[in-house]
């Protein structure tokens, strides 16, 4: 009689999880499905804590609607009931020590119209936007190139330090010139190569038509919060969990793989769903290509500071402030944050709950303000509440959550590592990878990731009848 197929997922995150999920449901309930996570919690990115006695996120917050991916896990795993969608308050935008509505029509901060960021820009910014349909042709070579520096020479520096560079560093950690452009919009590159006359042009063309009343929403999320897709994906998933247990080696064998972390098991097929460094050490010994791909991937870290105020405390109207690199308070000290949620403001199930905000801290290469106590986070930041926000009464909780490493920096040699690991892999038998590195760091890009190579593996192994 044959034995059930055995497969082992590394890493407990949303990729993880939701390979496991489509595991199951490809391979049927005879597989045996393990998922090795060296945490005490499963998870990953999705963290939900209590604040003040609601329950807030402090690291994924939300999940794009336009993309089917996180939608249809939702619904498959039986939550679509508890998505709640983002309020109308729209955010804002510090910059050249003015606080100015965020513009609602640009494509990650680049106009289609030099109009929409009047306001924002200086009179000269302006028009230096304005100019950039003048300017000859772009003609981007075959590798990709630093976005920040494209825009500059095009654009301006205003528009990078402003706009652009907040906005991707709350998605990528990282500001516009640490990032590629066929690496973090690659819509944009190739409206470029089909002929778009001008980065303003190709913006103009990937831009929705105004819709009245705003549309239809753009994130949601979870009542409760997003760590219940992780809590319910491994039960669907009726995976065996090991909480607490890294693993320590792979060994390709002829049979399949062998697993050692607590203790050596041989299965069937691997599925490896964690941070870069991770995967190096583990694919180091059965493939040094994949582990020298893995190697050249840069990690930003960052903090969240999560606090809640008295009740009837009031915060601004927006929905949140993203905040240019290098602004100062009000007696002249640095400001700490890079981007603050009110999110009792974003999210009205829980501004009928409390009133709690969150605030970000560190960009690629500012270690140094990952090295701050916990204290002096939270001390900076209520510092930037007060000076920014004007919110001056003191807090009745707050939780500080630290992602070490926690960012993959979508950086111009990025699709080129992508490349190298995609390669390299192909020549492991029965081993995928998933994960936010690959293709996207959002919840939605991570789930199409697991799900792809769940696929792949499961054509790959024999389930017994």
């Amino acid at each position: 009689m044959s034995s059930p197929v055995e497969i082992a997922v590394v890493g407990g995150g949303i990729s993880g999880l939701t390979a496991a999920v489509r595991l199951r449901k490809l391979l049927g309930p005879a597989a045996s499905i393990t998922v090795y996570e060296s945490t005490t919690r499963l998870g990953g990115k999705l963290r939900t804590v209590e604040v003040a006695g609601v329950p807030v996120d402090v690291g994924a917050e939300a999940f794009l609607l336009r993309r089917p991916e996180a939608v249809e896990l939702v619904a498959e795993l039986g939550l679509q009931d508890e998505v709640v969608h983002a309020g109308p308050a729209s955010p804002s935008v510090r910059a050249s020590g003015r606080t100015v509505a965020l513009p609602r029509r640009t494509f990650m901060g680049i106009p289609g119209d030099a109009a929409e960021v009047d306001g924002v820009l200086s009179a000269k910014g302006v028009e230096q936007v304005a100019a950039e349909r003048t300017l000859p042709p772009v003609r981007l070579p075959a590798h990709d190139v630093s976005l920040g520096r494209l825009l500059r020479q095009r654009l301006g520096d205003e528009l990078v330090d402003r706009l652009v560079s907040p906005l991707l560093g709350g998605v990528y950690g990282a500001r516009a010139d640490d990032l590629g452009l066929r690496a973090v919009l690659p819509a944009l590159a190739k409206a470029l190569e089909n002929g778009a006359g001008s980065i303003t042009a190709a913006a103009a063309g990937l831009l929705p038509p105004p819709q009245a009343g705003g549309g239809s929403p753009v994130f949601g999320t979870l009542r409760g919060g997003l760590q219940q897709v992780a809590e319910r994906a491994a039960h669907v998933a009726d995976a065996r969990v090991e909480l607490g247990t890294p693993v320590r080696e792979l060994r390709c064998t002829a049979a399949g793989w062998q697993v050692t972390a607590a203790e050596t098991r041989s299965v069937d097929g691997v599925i490896l769903a964690v941070p870069a460094p991770a995967a190096r050490r583990l694919l180091a010994g059965c493939s040094p290509e994949a582990a020298d791909a893995y190697g050249r991937v840069e990690l930003a870290s960052m903090a969240v500071v999560t606090v809640a105020f008295p009740p009837g405390t009031e915060l601004p109207e927006s929905s949140g402030l993203l905040i240019e690199e290098g602004q100062r308070r009000s007696d002249g000290s640095a400001v700490l944050s890079k981007a603050m949620t009110f999110t009792s403001r974003k999210w009205p199930h829980i501004g009928a709950a409390g009133v709690i905000m969150r605030a970000s801290v560190g960009r690629f290469g500012q270690a140094e303000q990952l090295r701050m106590t916990d204290d002096a986070l939270i001390e900076g930041v209520l510092a930037d509440v007060a000076d920014l926000a004007g919110v001056t009464v003191e807090p009745i909780d707050v939780h500080v959550q630290r992602w070490g490493g926690g960012l993959p920096c979508y950086g111009p040699e990025h699709g080129e590592c992508v490349a190298a690991i995609d390669k390299a892999v192909a020549g492991l038998p029965r081993l995928e990878v998933a994960g936010a590195l690959l293709d996207g760091v959002g919840i939605p890009a991570c789930i199409a990731t697991a799900d792809a190579a769940a696929r792949r593996l499961a054509s790959q192994v024999t389930v017994p009848h």
